[in-house]
């Protein structure tokens, strides 16, 4: 089969660019043990990927429409916001010249994460990373995010691409949905889940790390 075009790369955020997903799980774990919530495990791989109105809706499902999934989102996030001010927002191996290489490349890049947009800003000041995507699209400018393909159609809007010739790296069940549902070329590079056969059908690739990808994006590109 014939290479497909490539015109442009869209990436995931929280466990794509930043390691960040495994400090997720542990705020959310530690809330769980207070409470005496059960399976916090599977409930949170289910929400990788929602923004605030699916997450709160997965909650409310998994633990019952009383529960004050709310409070929960609130109490998690304060907690790892002031985890990642202790310790450090810690960038994903591969991630810096991957973003660097497309930069001084000239190909559109954007990030499309379903964390809010004023988030993403800070870490990317943080990370000294601002300033070098075309478009970021938070989950706060949608009303629905992954696994609808909503975000990722955005995404592409912004970087006035087709989708069908823009690559998605994603890490999570529902950021690959996301982006296959908005007919990409999506890439996972696994984090805290991996790949099962759906997963991998639903894949142009599957890249061990951001520097395995940067290497296939150089053979592409021939640079």
């Amino acid at each position: 089969m014939k290479d497909p075009l490539i015109k442009a790369v869209v990436f995931d955020m929280d466990g794509v660019l930043y390691d960040t997903e495994k400090v997720a799980y542990t705020c959310w774990k530690e809330e769980a043990d207070r409470l005496g919530l059960s399976n916090i495990e599977y409930v949170h791989r289910g929400a990788c990927g929602l923004n605030h109105t699916d997450g709160s809706a997965w909650l409310k499902k998994n633990y019952g429409q009383d529960f004050d999934a709310e409070g929960f989102m609130k109490r998690c996030g304060r907690n790892m916001q002031e985890k990642l001010r202790r310790e450090g927002l810690p960038v994903k191996e591969g991630a810096r010249e991957i973003v660097y290489w497309l930069k001084e490349k000239k190909i559109p890049s954007a990030i499309c994460s379903s964390t809010v947009v004023p988030t993403i800003e800070d870490h990317l000041r943080q990370t000294g990373l601002d300033g070098c995507f075309n478009a970021v699209i938070g989950g706060n400018m949608v009303e629905h995010s992954k696994p609808k393909p909503d975000i990722y159609l955005k995404a592409c809007q912004a970087l006035n691409q087709d989708p069908s010739e823009c690559i998605a790296v994603e890490d999570s069940p529902n950021g690959i949905r996301s982006a296959h549902a908005a007919g990409m070329l999506t890439v996972m590079v696994p984090d805290l889940i991996p790949p099962t056969e759906e997963l991998t059908s639903l894949c142009f690739r599957v890249e061990p790390s951001l520097l395995t990808l940067l290497e296939y994006l150089k053979s592409r590109f021939g640079q």
